[in-house]
């Protein structure tokens, strides 16, 4: 065991989250055990257990650090293009899940049912879909009306409509980035493309104006779409 470091308990907790992100990364979830995690950062097991009661309670506290830091990863330029921010977004996201595969698995698979993993996955998405809808050129208020309370003449909500599927999307990426964790079947930009493709194809059919006529990209105007998975047998 390493040496003990007298520590703030905050700086404490901060170094037990560091320990116990980096374990939850090399190995799967069952695979990590908490005596390893105090042994690791120097301190006794019950100190471990002051700070968290449990290895739920720890991974739960390293997925939410984790999301936090992936939404300060996705900033959405107003100036960039908006296949520029999902591409900046998805490479953000990418790059996580790459590094910390078995963690983004445990929460996606093993703890799939949980209700406190499942609220982190959620109020990231949510802060998302409310991040794209800052950035996308719409009309409409935020309630389906017009802006000033009345009805949306474009038929009841063009702002709706738009987050229910801005919504779905990111359900969508969710579901085939963890797939693909398990099976790659296809390349990361493969992935990507296909995300972003999906992202314009859904807001293209809702908005009035084509919000990325810079996709695809010149080179693959004449080619068929590429969806990942394709190669799959």
């Amino acid at each position: 065991m390493p040496p003990r470091r007298r520590l703030t308990p905050a700086d404490r907790r901060a170094q037990l989250l560091a320990v116990g992100a980096r374990l939850f990364s090399a190995a799967p979830y069952d695979e990590v055990l908490m005596e390893d995690v105090a042994q690791q950062a120097g301190v006794s097991r019950a100190l471990l257990y002051q700070h968290f009661p449990s290895k739920h309670a720890l991974f739960a506290a390293v997925y939410q650090q984790a999301a936090d830091r992936l939404l300060e990863a996705t900033r959405l330029d107003p100036d960039a293009t908006l296949v520029e921010q999902l591409a900046q977004g998805m490479d953000a996201h990418l790059d996580y899940f790459i590094a910390n595969r078995h963690a983004v698995l445990a929460a996606n698979r093993v703890l799939a049912g949980d209700p406190v993993i499942q609220t982190i996955m959620t109020n990231e998405l949510d802060a998302l879909r409310s991040r794209l809808l800052g950035v996308l050129p719409l009309a409409g208020g935020t309630d389906g009306t017009d802006g000033t309370g009345g009805a949306d003449r474009e038929g009841g909500g063009t702002h709706a409509a738009v987050s229910s599927a801005l919504r779905a999307w990111l359900v969508f990426v969710q579901v085939l980035c963890v797939d693909w964790l398990t099976h790659e079947t296809c390349t990361r930009a493969e992935l990507r493309d296909t995300c972003i493709g999906a992202a314009v194809g859904a807001l293209r059919a809702l908005l009035p104006e084509d919000p990325a006529p810079d996709w695809p990209p010149p080179g693959r105007r004449n080619q068929a779409p590429y969806a990942c998975g394709d190669r799959e047998s």
